[in-house]
C-alpha cells in the first residue's frame, strides 16, 4: 500500500484484517505516525529524516530557510526508499491511492519493476479536476498503460482513466472508506415525521461551493421558518459570508466549524434535507452518510458521478450547475413547496440503496476482488 496518511485510507486497509494477505504500507510524507486501525499491516514509516533530531518542529516553524538548507542534506528522497522497499518486500502486487499523491511518485520506479503488479484507487476530484491540467495529464498518460488494476469510488472515473491510457482490470465502484458500521450508525436515524433540519456541507474554496447554496436560501427565506438549518465543516469564506450577509439575522440557522464524525452522523440521522455542493468531486462520503442516515439528498453532480447513485427527484436532487444561484434557488424551491415525495424518497434509500453500503457487504466484495488479483497472479506463474 502506497498512500498518505489519511483516514480514508486507514478505513479502506482495515477491511483486509484477517483476510489473510500480508500487507504493508509506506507513508508517502512520512507523519512518522503509527496508526494503531491498522496495527495488522507492517507500516513503514521514520524513513524521511536521516537524523529527526530535536528542535526540528521549532526550527520549521520559525527558521523555514535554514530548514531547507538542513533538508537539503537530511532528508532521504522518497522515490529511492520506496524502490529499497520494493526490492526488500517483494510484493505480489502494488496498491497506490490518489495519482498525484502516490501513483506520480512511484510511476518511474513501477515501470522499472514492469513484472509487479500495480493497483490504482481513484478519489474525490483526483481525475476529474486534474485532468483538465496539462502536467497532470501527462502524469496519467506516462502511468496509466502501467497499471494493471484500478478501483474508483465512481463509474466516471474508469472512463476517464481509459481515455488516459489504462486497459487493466477495472475491480469495482466501492466507496473510498469503505461501508458504514450500520450497528454504530442506526441509533442516530429518527424517523422522518420528526425531522425538520436542513444541513449544509460548509466546504468553500477551490471545488466547495456552499455559499452559492446560502445566497440561493436567502431568497427562500419565507419557506424556511420551520426548519432548523446547520452549516457544518464551515471555513472562514463561509463564516465570514454568514456573519455579514442577511443571514446573520435569522434566528434558525447555525455555522458550525470542522465538527467529528459521529457529530456529522447523528445531524445526518435528524437531517429532513442534506445539501452538498461541488465543482469537482467522486463520490462524496457525506452524500453516503446522508443516504444511509435517511436525509434527503441535494448534492451536485460533476461529471455524471452522483448520478450513479441519485435518480432525480426519486431519492434525491441533483444540482447541475453549482454556481449558478438562480438555478439552485428554484430547484431548492420545490423542496420547500412540498412538491417532493419524502417518504417515499426516505423508503427508497433505506431499502433499495443503503444495503449496499453496509461495512461487511462492502469488505466481503473488496476482499473478494483482492483475492481474484491474487488468483490473477498466481496464474502468472
Amino acid at each position: 500500500m502506497v498512500s498518505i496518511f489519511a483516514p480514508h485510507f486507514f478505513n479502506w486497509t482495515a477491511q483486509l484484517k484477517n483476510s489473510g494477505h500480508e500487507v504493508y504500507w509506506m507513508d508517502v510524507f512520512d507523519s512518522n505516525t503509527y496508526v494503531r486501525k491498522i496495527d495488522f499491516a507492517e507500516q513503514i514509516i521514520g524513513w524521511r529524516y536521516k537524523w529527526d533530531f530535536k528542535g526540528r518542529y521549532f526550527l520549521k516553524e520559525n527558521y523555514p530557510k535554514v530548514t531547507n538548507i538542513i533538508n537539503k542534506w537530511n532528508e532521504r528522497i522518497f522515490e529511492k526508499e520506496f524502490e529499497k522497499q520494493l526490492e526488500k518486500i517483494k510484493p505480489d502486487v502494488v496498491h497506490s491511492f490518489v495519482m498525484y499523491l502516490s501513483v506520480a511518485r512511484i510511476k518511474n520506479v513501477m515501470q522499472k519493476y514492469s513484472s509487479v503488479n500495480w493497483i490504482y484507487s481513484s478519489w474525490g476530484s483526483d481525475l476529474y479536476y486534474y485532468q483538465h491540467i496539462q502536467a497532470e495529464r501527462e502524469i496519467m498518460r506516462n502511468a496509466f498503460p502501467n497499471i494493471n488494476y484500478m478501483f474508483a469510488d465512481c463509474k466516471r472515473d474508469h472512463e476517464i482513466a481509459r481515455s488516459y491510457g489504462f486497459r487493466g482490470e477495472f475491480l469495482g465502484v466501492f466507496p473510498g472508506g469503505g461501508g458504514l458500521d450500520f450497528e454504530d450508525i442506526n441509533k442516530y436515524t429518527l424517523p422522518l415525521k420528526e425531522r425538520n433540519l436542513v444541513v449544509i456541507k460548509g466546504y468553500q474554496g477551490l471545488h466547495g461551493k456552499c455559499i452559492e447554496v446560502l445566497k440561493a436560501l436567502i431568497f427562500l427565506k419565507e419557506f424556511l421558518n420551520s426548519y432548523q438549518i446547520i452549516v457544518f465543516g464551515a471555513g472562514e469564506e463561509v463564516i465570514d459570508f454568514t456573519q455579514n450577509s442577511e443571514i446573520a439575522k435569522w434566528e434558525n440557522i447555525t455555522v458550525k466549524r470542522s465538527i467529528g464524525r459521529d457529530q456529522v452522523l447523528k445531524l445526518m440521522g435528524s437531517a429532513k434535507i442534506y445539501i452538498g455542493n461541488s465543482s469537482s468531486d467522486g463520490m462524496p462520503n457525506t452524500l453516503l452518510e446522508a443516504i444511509c442516515m435517511g436525509a434527503f439528498p441535494v448534492q451536485s453532480n460533476p461529471g455524471g458521478a452522483t448520478s450513479e447513485i441519485i435518480t432525480d427527484n426519486l431519492n434525491g436532487l441533483l444540482i447541475e450547475e453549482p454556481e449558478n444561484i438562480q438555478y439552485i434557488k428554484n430547484l431548492l424551491m420545490t423542496l420547500f413547496v412540498e412538491e417532493i415525495d419524502f417518504e417515499k424518497s426516505f423508503n427508497y434509500n433505506l431499502n433499495q440503496i443503503k444495503p449496499s453500503l453496509e461495512k461487511y457487504h462492502v469488505q466481503s466484495k473488496v476482499i473478494e476482488k483482492y483475492n481474484w488479483v491474487e488468483n490473477q497472479i498466481n496464474s502468472q506463474v
